[in-house]
């Protein structure tokens, strides 16, 4: 499909579209992730137009046209696997700049299609990076594709503390909703929005305790690098967004696990999500059942289940991966140290460090300097 022109809109036009964002609604989840009477409070980010990396795109371009970086009518390029395309291709259409996004073959047929309508030019890498896989293989794309355009601006959303800064609106949301929070259960990926969030809400309630949600086979916590089945959360680079003092513990998800959470979301309380929102749903259902009555526990669901149909929800493409057994395990593995071992299911941690702070006494690699595996999906969890 062609892509048009961009053309920048009036500003009523941009106010109109950027008020779409934002303003999400929140759901209390109980039974069957928790007994009656407790459970968790979700916050539906899939109810954003493209969920929740809306926020982050419009912040990013606005930030960068406002310190010069990005000149109008310059181009955007960056990586992606589909959600922040959604909200690079909003802004894009709110501010007047041709977008390209770049991403592989494991990105799902409609949501390409789906960028093309929305403007978006979308390039699709070939082959993976020999060590850093498919993300390495879009990274170098991005750069030379920033080559051939001379006047385009990249937001590298690993690095960007703009893509943190984003989700401060976010934070004040949970705030001004649920009046007090204890825990906050946040997947990660770029590491943007568990980091954004977690510093407002931790300076209005300092007790307030952060749990991450990684996927198995993602290095952001100090795991090897492996294939992962899973898009929308964990990496295989260790992006410097992710802020690793916030976290309280983290935990390690598995496909299986977190698709039969995003079915019982389904049948049970008729709001679900992708991948992510699984993985977050089954962490925060475990809290909610082994933690104090009165806590009090926000979740971020960070979109919905319309890109997911041909894969969580499909019955065929999940008996083809093994993600059909039996549930998952009533409560996760404990290990003392992120890289205690290799983990395969459900997993936590309760003592969370920056992976290359333990380059120091465990060897802990780069992903790309120890020759691992080459993963299937992106660092996207903020998606």
């Amino acid at each position: 499909m062609h892509s048009p022109k961009a053309t920048p809109l009036t500003k009523t036009g941009r106010a109109a579209l950027s008020g779409l964002v934002g303003n999400t609604p929140l759901l209390h989840v109980g039974e069957p992730f928790a007994p009656t009477g407790r459970g968790f409070w979700a916050k539906l980010e899939g109810f954003n137009p493209g969920g929740i990396k809306d926020r982050p795109g419009l912040h990013m371009v606005e930030r960068a046209r406002a310190r010069g970086d990005l000149r109008p009518g310059g181009r955007i390029i960056e990586s992606t696997s589909g959600t922040l395309g959604l909200g690079l291709a909003l802004a894009g259409m709110v501010y007047g700049h041709p977008v390209t996004l770049v991403t592989d073959p494991g990105l799902e047929t409609p949501m390409t299609r789906l960028l093309t309508a929305y403007g978006a030019q979308v390039d699709v890498v070939c082959d993976p990076h020999p060590a850093g896989g498919w993300q390495q293989a879009r990274r170098d794309r991005v750069t030379q594709l920033l080559r051939q355009h001379t006047d385009a601006w990249c937001p590298d959303q690993y690095n960007n503390p703009d893509n943190t800064s984003a989700y401060t609106p976010l934070a004040l949301e949970l705030a001004a909703g649920l009046a007090h929070i204890d825990m906050l259960v946040c997947s990660v990926g770029t590491g943007g929005h568990s980091a954004g969030v977690s510093r407002v809400l931790q300076h209005l309630y300092p007790g307030l305790k952060l749990v991450g949600v990684d996927t198995i086979g993602s290095t952001i916590f100090g795991q090897p690098a492996r294939p992962r089945l899973m898009r929308g959360l964990g990496s295989s680079i260790y992006p410097r967004n992710v802020a690793y003092d916030n976290f309280s513990e983290v935990h390690w998800v598995a496909p299986a696990e977190a698709v039969w959470a995003c079915r019982r979301l389904a049948s049970s309380h008729y709001a679900t999500g992708g991948w992510s929102v699984g993985a977050v749903a089954l962490v925060a259902g475990w809290l909610a059942r082994t933690t104090p009555a009165d806590t009090r526990i926000a979740a971020i669901f960070p979109d919905g289940p319309q890109r997911y149909l041909g894969t969580v929800y499909d019955d065929d493409y999940c008996a083809a991966h093994g993600l059909l057994g039996s549930p998952p395990g009533p409560e996760p593995e404990l290990i003392g140290r992120l890289d205690e071992k290799e983990v395969t299911r459900w997993t936590r941690c309760v003592s969370v460090v920056d992976p290359l702070v333990l380059a120091g006494d465990a060897g802990v690699r780069e992903p790309e300097a120890a020759g691992q595996a080459p993963s299937e999906a992106d660092a996207e969890g903020d998606r």
